[in-house]
């Protein structure tokens, strides 16, 4: 991750968010501060509701939307909203909708593409930069805004760090002017594959810790499975072509720990409801959200086993999600493997 010093603040922008989830509402109220955003939609009622309200009731209620964030349905519109100096369209779908969106975009003219979703695509095992790349080809400049950041908290203004992954030099100055400032703090990265693959693995590993503690068993195992997670991370970033310090920074370590250990997150609310023995279908339907480690288990898991990466956490949560293990059974697999040297764990295989 780099730290070098690139452009920020400046004149006002244009942006549009396609995409009002709790995440993307969250980042168009961050930045209609200090831009001029719209926020896209594409059921036309919720979105009217959405506009009477100036507040996401279904998504993220109890964060006002400010004067300068309109809302609407109307696609082609959207897009033609984000144009001029600096202007941005970011993508905050989640990994299963990104596909359908770019094929939306396909063939149209637009500035760049950001992308806020974090996992690999269930059925082609493909990271968000390899389907933009599949779909758009290298013509759009495009880039990953990730790192530890729960909805509420960024919609209601308190502070947070994010990354911007991109191969274009350019794209990187554009979002750090454009969202750096405020209490919203940004790096930038070229480390495209690391910072994606910290993002997806993290949500699966969030589960883990979240069978773990609503087992009762501790703080001390709680601290072990993110360590040991954070081995599996990246073990596998680094087979992907990941830089191993990017899985030590904001978009790896910084995310698996949020996510592992906060009270917002869905997908660690996920493995809690495991140990109280919920079907999966229940817990899913309770959250109202989507979990994204819950469909990222399987792909990594089926990555990992293609590519020849030890991922025992991981296999385990899959085990539970997905063929019929308890998780009281998944503890003690863990618990059962032959001790090793911390260090060669670690090492990418």
């Amino acid at each position: 991750m780099s730290d070098s010093p690139l452009k920020q603040g400046g004149a006002r922008r244009r942006i549009t968010v396609l995409g009002a989830g709790a995440w993307g509402s969250a980042v168009a109220i961050a930045l209609a501060q200090r831009h001029d955003v719209l926020l896209w939609g594409r059921n036309g009622a919720v979105m009217a509701e959405m506009a009477a309200a100036r507040d996401n009731l279904a998504y993220l209620p109890g964060c006002p939307f400010p004067p300068a964030l309109a809302v609407g349905a109307d696609f082609a519109a959207a897009l033609a909203h984000a144009h001029g100096p600096g202007a941005l369209l970011v993508a905050a779908c989640p990994v299963a909708g990104l596909r359908p969106l770019l094929e939306q975009l396909k063939g149209r003219a637009i500035p760049n593409i950001v992308w806020l979703c974090k996992g690999f695509e269930y059925d082609t095992g493909l990271l968000p930069h390899q389907i933009v790349q599949q779909v758009l080809g290298g013509a759009v400049p495009g880039g990953a805004l990730s790192g530890p950041s729960f909805a509420q908290e960024v919609a209601r203004g308190l502070p947070c760090a994010l990354t911007i992954a991109s191969d274009s030099a350019a794209l990187r100055e554009d979002v750090v002017a454009a969202v750096h400032g405020g209490n919203i703090r940004v790096y930038a990265s070229t480390d495209l594959v690391g910072v994606e693959v910290g993002g997806a693995v993290k949500n699966v590993l969030a589960i883990a810790t979240g069978v773990a503690d609503g087992l009762g068993l501790g703080l001390n195992a709680r601290a072990a499975l993110i360590t040991r997670g954070l081995a599996e991370i990246t073990r596998l970033g680094s087979t992907l072509g990941g830089q191993v310090e990017t899985f030590m920074g904001l978009t790896g370590m910084g995310d698996l720990i949020l996510t592992c250990t906060g009270d917002l997150s869905r997908n660690r609310r996920v493995g809690l409801g495991l140990a109280q023995g919920k079907p999966l279908a229940t817990i899913v339907g309770e959250l109202g959200h989507v979990a994204e480690g819950v469909p990222c288990a399987k792909a990594v898991r089926e990555l990992a086993r293609k590519l020849g990466v030890d991922m025992p956490i991981t296999n385990a949560v899959a085990g539970v999600l997905f063929d019929g293990d308890l998780p009281q059974a998944m503890v003690a697999r863990l618990l059962a493997r032959d001790p090793r040297d911390e260090m060669a764990a670690g090492a990418a295989k």
